[in-house]
């Protein structure tokens, strides 16, 4: 069973989903880079608007995966763009989603669309054993 991780890239979260995509693969799950190539590391562009190919690129690498995964591990502690669009195609998809949230969650929109929601990196195991990974 493949996990994608998906949370704030634009606002310099990357590091985190990358944290916690080391922190998956170390307790034993099959975890999909997205950023395996290169470009699709973002984090450094602040603006989009002049750039719209490699935004389509992005796009297109970002929804690859989320077909290719069984499960979406969203962080959701911020606002993003990129994060809500993955939980909704996954959800149309029929993929399970589990959505981390360290903080309080202000919007009823990724609980709504969510098999899950975790509050820690320990309960995340928890909740991906119960679900069948």
């Amino acid at each position: 069973m493949k996990i994608m991780v998906c949370g704030p890239i634009a606002y310099g979260d990357i590091k985190r989903i990358k944290e916690l995509q080391k922190f998956l693969k170390e307790k034993g799950f099959e975890v999909i880079d997205q950023f395996q190539r290169k470009e699709m590391d973002y984090s450094n562009i602040k603006d989009f608007r002049d750039k719209r190919e490699l935004a389509r690129k992005i796009v297109e690498n970002d929804l690859k995966f989320v077909g290719e995964c069984d499960i979406i591990v969203a962080i959701c502690d911020e606002p993003s763009f990129g994060t809500a669009m993955e939980i909704y195609h996954a959800r149309r998809l029929g993929k399970k989603i589990v959505i981390l949230n360290e903080h309080a969650q202000p919007s009823p929109w990724p609980i709504a669309f969510s098999d899950q929601v975790v509050r820690s990196c320990e309960e995340l195991v928890e909740a991906m054993l119960k679900l069948g990974f």
